[in-house]
């Protein structure tokens, strides 16, 4: 494949936007299915199908406080001048059901989210009363109406039975598992997570165990993207590195597209005789979906569909390689897991310092963010060039920095797309 029409191939690829691109991908992003997973399995899952009510929730008439339940009509008069007594006939701890009938003029000790007896239209809290002793029995002294549902949690306050509590899509995280516990869903339906082979090509890879050697570097990407693709919702599987032989490179990528449900190779994909990515995708067993984009850094990111299953071949360099995923690779297998919100959160901060590099295309800038007085700014890393590495672990945001001829200032209003993670915290 290195012959000069193959070189000719390559040399003459032709750019799509990044947007472009991104729809070209995602039609292939096939929905994964489902599976049963038990509630303390789910965490970081997403839901495959809406979840609703049991029942009612609260399902019983629950008491909002330390006090006594009462029939407010035992109130009505009440005053300090003219108190009411009132006998206190059950104790109603948590959890416990009352044992006695609440008749008029009768009451029932009752605990914080105890059920209230059926007869009580009303809980008064424990410090407006005064207890009394007469007799060898107990009494509670009001002075002042209570009105009917004080203090009372009434059935169904917060869900009605058959009410939505989860949409199909949703990732699962504390919030959800309060949910799902609170009624009794021990099973939860989620998304298969996508099995995503990793690969690297190259002749000069170490591996990562391996003696440095000069003239070489260590397979860092692999597990980079490994980690990536668990972030995503994925399930990684670190392939053994690829040697710069194409036909070997062929038949271990179709292998593992019939293994897996997506394949992400890492180098190999720009012009050089040994970029045997950029031969491979131009086979005729593979779709190009394209082969450029108009972007820095990774502007050779390739993807294809084989089988209708997706490849991206990302560039070797790190920086590039770290951007390619999330811009591409992970709305994919957010897709394929039907998550609601594929795409990485975007909004706007301001230019932390200045920016001089000239781009003629589109560049996703390495950044840090942080609030000052209140405002949130986004400063560029200080190395961002696509080979560097470092400045990846102290970034959790990228510019968007568009085609310019001078450059951008500090302070100027900028495009930020928020990385996975949660390095990024508002100070308190």
């Amino acid at each position: 494949m290195n012959s000069s029409n193959g070189q000719s191939s390559k040399f003459k690829r032709s750019a799509v936007q990044v947007d472009q691109a991104q729809s070209l991908i995602l039609p292939f992003a096939k929905r994964m299915d489902s599976e049963l997973v038990p509630l303390a399995k789910a965490s970081g899952r997403i839901l495959a199908e809406p979840v609703r009510a049991p029942h009612p929730f609260p399902h019983f008439r629950r008491s909002g406080m330390d006090g006594y339940a009462i029939r407010s009509a035992d109130t009505a008069g009440c005053m300090a001048e003219k108190p009411v007594l009132i006998e206190v006939i059950d104790e109603i701890p948590a959890g416990s059901l009352p044992s006695a009938k609440i008749a008029g003029g009768t009451a029932a000790r009752i605990m914080t989210g105890a059920k209230v007896p059926d007869e009580a239209d009303a809980v008064v809290m424990q410090e407006m009363t005064e207890l009394r002793e007469s007799g060898g029995r107990t009494y509670i002294a009001l002075k002042r109406e209570i009105k009917a549902g004080a203090n009372i949690t009434p059935i169904g306050l917060e869900l009605q039975e058959g009410e939505t509590l989860l949409e199909s899509g949703r990732l699962i995280s504390a919030g959800e598992i309060t949910v799902l516990a609170t009624f009794g869903i021990h099973q939860v339906k989620v998304m298969r997570r996508p099995r995503v082979a990793i690969c690297s090509t190259g002749s000069e890879l170490l591996g990562v165990d391996e003696p440095l050697q000069d003239g070489k570097i260590r397979n860092s990407n692999t597990y980079t993207l490994a980690c990536q693709v668990q972030a995503a919702g994925g399930e990684p599987y670190i392939l053994d590195a690829i040697a710069d032989d194409l036909q070997m490179a062929k038949r271990r990528v179709e292998e593992a597209l019939a293994e897996y449900d997506v394949v992400i190779t890492t180098g190999g994909v720009s012009v050089g005789d040994y970029d045997i990515m950029a031969d491979l995708v131009q086979e005729g067993s593979l779709e190009m979906l394209f082969n450029k984009v108009a972007m820095r850094p990774g502007s050779v990111t390739t993807a294809a569909v084989y089988k209708e299953k997706l490849l991206f071949a990302l560039s070797g360099n790190p920086g590039a390689c770290f951007v390619g995923f999330e811009l591409f690779a992970r709305p994919a297998i957010r897709t394929m897991l039907g998550a609601d919100k594929p795409f990485l959160p975007r909004f706007e901060a301001l230019l932390g310092r200045d920016y001089v590099k000239i781009n003629s295309f589109t560049r996703f800038v390495r950044a840090r963010l942080e609030v000052r007085e209140g405002v949130l700014y986004a400063t560029p890393a200080s190395l961002d060039e696509s080979s560097v590495m470092i400045t990846i672990k102290d970034s959790d945001a990228l510019i968007i920095v568009p085609p310019t001829g001078t450059g951008l200032s500090m302070g100027e209003r900028v495009e930020v797309i928020q990385l996975p993670g949660d390095s990024f915290q508002t100070p308190l």
